[in-house]
This record gives structure tokens, C-alpha cells and sequence, in this order.
């Protein structure tokens, strides 16, 4: 039996703990009384999937519905691979550990590019065919399914994937397993099945387009067959506070990244920074209230035992209520010895109120982005904070005892000059030179500045989806420059991998023609792209060459507005006219407002029915 071989193997790998499932809440069901059986894969490591709160929420949701089962997969690591293959052991689930060609539906989550060979290798381990077209007109073989953000642009996967999940799951998820439980009881075909399912809002099934090229590479016509959409609108949950959310996670065995409990208050983003693809897709803005995140957190608390809560958003400090919910939060939690954690927290509304709610939490190190050292190019990516917010968030900081300093900037943003990137450096120093300048700041300690430096990648559904990227080298060159301009030993640069920057950019513009070039670099042994350690560049290069695919079409090019993007057929619900007028205000430096000041009319709403939490009305 395939269980027996499994325990044979666990005592030969690192972290047996990984594969073995039976954890806390976790959910083992009789199979012999489930319809549907669902494996949700996570393209990464246990450690690093087993912190996504997608996927706590989507396996406590299909797992409610008595006659569903939702069981978890990880990306099995180096050494776990190579036993698996040598005893011919295919990918399992962890709770039944039963084989995925098993399973009904075989669902990945997408959160970053370079994942994609690790889909292709979980698949090949799974024993099921990697192309869409190679799995026959039958449902016996599992329909592979993808979800997440990534897949704004799920062009790269199409070959790959029988259906994407575009927007939000917790509605979406149920009413596509309803249908496959019904077609399956009717015995109806694949081809069949997928038809009835693109009828569903949010449901992409990449065979139902055909795609056409001009001679210069360029779209030029994507056409829907047998009745799919002409566009796949971006689904939504309305409200935060009567949606599913669990009442209990699974507990890991061994550390994860991020072991604690976490609790998700808003959905959105008002600040419209024009490189943040997150901060696009996940509009219109949706604010859960303060009682029904206490009470569920509180729940959650109790059932898995954790002595530390996170909220997530993509701004903390943007929530309308964040010191109530702190002080609420704090009610209960101080006496339980429970820490509240709030990442995502904004240079200019770090209050002194906010502070004196964070003085009475766990001391750590603080982060803000920044984003960029100078005021120009800050109104370019419509960051809308000043230097002089900079300072004094830092010197409130200071006051109030911190002593670490996280700064999160980027490089190669569009119309960026060399006295843009020494500013990162200035800036730096600023902050430096406020800790010792302050006659209140922690006596006998030093200040410590952690400035990480990533690179910019142009990303779809953003007013810079248009915009040429830095070429490597470019990117390299001003690296270099930080670092010789810089003078202080006070300050310490965190730099990313450039090589995968130009890997992550090229992917997420790019069109299916690049399915070839991923499993070709699969079938080199590219997986694990995203790790240092692991990952191949020359490999990769070798694989666009051997395909004649032109990687400085996909990241080095700037798009006419008219050009047709792969993505254009997904409605994210941002209007194009929007992004282009963004796009001319960032060539001018110019601002736009946050959503709370004024509305912009983006036209995210129009897929929420008109409502949007930014300002605390409906937006027409």
C-alpha cells in the first residue's frame, strides 16, 4: 500500500514532519461518504505554504460541506523528491495520503511567477499529464484548477490549466464543485464540464480562447469559442462580515514562517501606488467590523493555541477603526499573554495614538516603505508621503523606544536617474542622523537601518503595466552605486536577486506562447526558482533560446496603449482609462489623492455592485 511505503521513506528525508499530516485541526474524513475531493497544492515548501491564509481559509471552507474533502499538498523538498521518485512513490495528500490521480480536483495556488516549473513538477510527481489537451474527455482524471493573484495574467499556465479562479474563492470555490459533483453524477465529459463551468463569474478555461499574433510578436485578436465570455470578470465577496472564515487553523508540527494566528481585517488598498499590483486587484476597498474580527480572532485564539496574533492587510494603520480594534484586540488578549502583531503600517498615519497602542505590544523592529530616496520620484510612483513624514514617523518611533528601523525601497522604477537611487542612500543617513540628533531617544543604545532594495517589475493591472523594465545589468550598475555612495556602518542593504527580477518579469506579461519555454526550463531541472540556492539562470536562458522566444519583447519593451495585452479578456474591474491617465500623471510627477480624500473612479466597484468601503458610502 501506498501509506506503507510512505513510512518507510519519512525516516530517510529532513523533516519528516512535512509529509506526515495528522496535525492539530486537521481534517481526516471517511472517503467512502465524500462526493467531492479536493487537494489543494501549494507550489513551495510546507513552512512557506502552511503560512497562506488562502489556503486556511479555502480547506476550513470545502471541508464544511459534509460530503466534500479538502486535503493539502506541499511542493516536496530536494531530498523527499529524489526518495519519492526512487521508491516510485507519486505526490500525495497529507491527510488520507492518498495519491492526487485520486482526487477530483487538483487546485494550485498562485502567488508568485517563479513557481510555475514547481506546478509542472508537482503534476509530473502526481503520474497526471502535464498539457490540458493530454487528459482526455473524461473526469476520471483530476480537472487541475489555479487560483491567487498571480493569475490576473494567466496566460503563461494555459496550457497547463484546465480552469482558472480569477478573484476572490470563498464564493466562487463552492459553486464550481457543485457543478463537477453534478456533471460527474451524469457522467458528463470534460470538454462538457469545463463549457458549463466558464459560465460561472471569475471562471477562465484557457481552451475556450483562441489567440492570434501580429508579425511583431503583438496580440492581435483573442476570441472566445462555444459560448465562453468574451471577458472573465474578476470575482468579488461583498461582504467581509457574513463571507466563511475559519473558526480554527491547522497547527503545524514544525515552525512555519509565520506561526501564528492570523486575521485578515480589509480587503484593498486606498493609496493607488502605481506599481502595486496588489493594491489594484484586490479593490474595491472591503473593511470587516471591528466586533466580528475580535470575536473571530478570539475563536481562533482559542483553537490553535498560538500566543500571537497578526492582522493582515495591505495597509494596517489604513483600517478606519485601527485604534479601537487595538484597544478591543488588547482587552483580551494582554491578560492571555497574547501579542498583537501589525505589519503593513504607513509612514503618515503613524499617530501617537497608534504608537501608544504598539508601546503596549511585543518590542520589535519596525518597517515602512519608503519606497524611493527622493520627493520626485515618490509623486512619480504616487506614494504620496514627504521626507519630513519620513523623519518624524522615525522620530516617534525613536521616542517611543525602537531602536531598528526597517526601509523598504525599490530600483528601477520608470523614469528613475541616478540621483534618484543615491537618494535611497540620503534618505538613509536621514534617518540615522534623527535617532542621534533626538535628545529623547533610548539612552545607550545605537540605531540600527535595515534598507531592503528590490527591483521593480512592471505587473498588469497597474498604470505601469505599460512600461519598459531595467535590463539586468542596469540593475546590477545600481546596486553598485548604493553601495560605493554609501558612508555609514549604521546602514545595511538587503538586495534581491536581479536574475530573478528579469525571470519574475517576464512572466507576468507575458502570453501563452511562453508554456513552451517554462517546461522546456522544467524538462532542464529548473524547480524552486524563487530560492537562491536552487535557482538556474543559465538554464533559463538556455530554454528561451532553444524555443526562440525573445525575452527583451516580454521585459524591456515599453507597450503602446493600443496594443492588446494577454490579459485584456480579465476584467479586474480597473478601467484602462484610469491606468493610462495614471500612467501620463506619473511622466509629470504628479499625485493623485488616496481613496479616502477623493475618488478617483477607478472602477473596481462596478464589480461589487457599486459599493466601496473607501469612503464609507456607495460609490456610483
Amino acid at each position: 500500500m501506498l501509506k506503507d511505503k510512505i513510512e518507510k521513506i519519512l525516516p530517510l528525508v529532513q523533516k519528516p514532519a512535512r509529509y506526515t499530516g495528522g496535525e492539530l485541526n486537521s481534517v481526516v474524513k471517511n472517503k467512502k461518504n465524500t462526493d467531492i475531493r479536493f487537494a489543494f497544492c501549494f507550489p513551495d515548501t510546507y513552512e512557506i505554504g502552511m503560512s497562506h491564509l488562502g489556503m486556511k481559509i479555502l480547506y476550513s471552507l470545502i471541508n464544511s460541506r459534509e460530503n466534500y474533502w479538502c486535503e493539502r499538498v506541499f511542493a516536496p523538498d530536494v531530498d523527499m523528491e529524489e526518495v519519492m521518485r526512487e521508491n516510485d512513490i507519486p505526490l500525495f495528500a497529507l491527510e488520507s495520503r492518498d495519491a492526487l490521480a485520486d482526487f477530483d480536483v487538483v487546485g494550485f495556488t498562485i502567488q508568485y511567477e517563479l513557481c510555475y516549473t514547481n506546478i509542472l513538477n508537482m503534476l509530473n510527481l502526481a503520474k497526471i499529464p502535464l498539457k490540458s489537451y493530454e487528459r482526455g474527455d473524461s473526469l476520471d482524471i483530476p480537472i487541475i484548477i489555479a487560483g491567487g493573484p498571480c493569475v490576473c495574467n494567466p496566460e503563461p499556465l494555459a496550457d497547463f490549466i484546465d480552469a482558472f479562479q480569477i478573484g476572490e474563492g470563498e464564493e466562487m470555490m463552492l459553486e464550481f464543485l457543485d457543478l463537477l459533483n453534478e456533471c460527474k453524477k451524469n457522467h458528463t465529459s470534460r470538454k462538457e464540464f469545463l463549457k458549463q463551468a466558464s459560465q460561472i463569474k471569475g471562471i477562465y478555461v484557457p481552451s475556450l480562447y483562441n489567440v492570434e499574433y501580429n508579425s511583431d510578436g503583438t496580440i492581435k485578436k483573442v476570441t472566445p469559442i462555444e459560448g465562453a465570455p468574451e471577458k472573465v470578470d474578476k470575482r468579488v465577496v461583498a461582504d467581509l462580515d457574513n463571507i466563511f472564515y475559519p473558526d480554527k487553523f491547522v497547527v503545524p508540527f514544525v515552525e512555519v514562517v509565520h506561526d501564528r494566528v492570523v486575521h485578515e481585517i480589509f480587503r484593498g488598498c486606498i493609496r493607488g501606488c502605481r506599481f502595486c499590483q496588489a493594491g489594484f486587484w484586490y479593490r474595491p476597498i472591503r473593511e470587516k467590523n471591528v466586533d466580528t474580527i475580535s470575536k473571530q480572532s478570539r475563536k481562533l485564539a482559542c483553537t490553535t493555541g498560538y500566543d500571537e496574533l497578526s492582522l493582515c492587510s495591505l495597509s494596517s494603520s489604513d483600517y478606519t477603526k485601527i485604534t479601537e480594534l487595538l484597544e478591543v484586540l488588547l482587552g483580551w488578549a494582554t491578560p492571555q499573554k497574547i501579542n498583537i502583531a501589525l505589519p503593513s503600517l504607513r509612514i503618515d498615519n503613524f499617530s501617537d495614538e497608534l504608537k501608544e497602542k504598539l508601546a503596549l505590544v511585543r518590542r520589535s523592529g519596525l518597517t515602512f516603505a519608503a519606497e524611493a530616496g527622493t520627493q520626485r520620484m515618490r509623486d512619480v510612483i504616487n506614494k504620496n508621503i514627504t521626507e519630513s513624514e519620513i523623519l518624524t514617523t522615525c522620530r516617534k518611533a525613536f521616542v517611543g523606544g525602537w531602536t531598528a528601523v526597517k526601509l523598504y525601497f525599490m530600483i528601477g522604477l520608470p523614469t528613475e536617474t541616478d540621483e534618484d537611487v543615491i537618494g535611497i542612500n540620503e534618505l538613509s543617513q536621514k534617518v540615522v542622523e534623527e535617532f542621534y540628533s533626538n535628545p529623547d531617544k533610548p539612552k545607550g543604545k545605537g540605531v540600527s537601518v535595515s534598507a531592503g532594495v528590490s527591483s521593480f517589475v512592471p505587473k498588469p493591472c497597474t498604470p505601469f503595466q505599460w512600461e519598459p523594465q531595467d535590463t539586468v545589468d542596469e540593475l546590477k550598475r545600481k546596486q553598485q552605486l548604493l553601495l560605493a555612495t554609501c558612508t555609514s556602518k549604521k546602514i545595511t542593504f538587503r538586495f534581491h536577486n536581479v536574475n530573478l527580477t528579469y525571470l519574475e518579469g517576464i512572466f507576468a506579461r507575458g502570453d501563452r506562447r511562453l508554456g513552451k519555454v517554462i517546461e522546456t526550463a522544467y524538462n532542464k531541472g529548473c524547480t524552486f526558482d524563487s530560492w537562491d540556492d536552487k535557482f538556474n539562470f543559465d538554464a533559463w536562458m538556455e530554454a528561451f533560446d532553444e524555443c526562440n522566444s525573445d525575452k527583451a519583447f516580454y521585459a524591456n519593451r515599453r507597450r503602446d496603449y493600443d496594443e492588446i495585452l494577454p490579459w485584456d479578456h480579465i476584467n479586474s474591474g480597473i478601467k484602462k482609462s484610469f491606468l493610462i491617465n495614471e500612467n501620463e500623471k506619473a511622466k509629470a510627477a504628479q499625485t493623485t489623492p488616496h481613496c479616502r480624500q477623493n475618488c478617483a473612479a477607478c472602477g473596481s466597484n462596478s464589480l461589487n455592485g457599486g459599493k466601496c468601503h473607501a469612503l464609507n458610502k456607495n460609490l456610483v
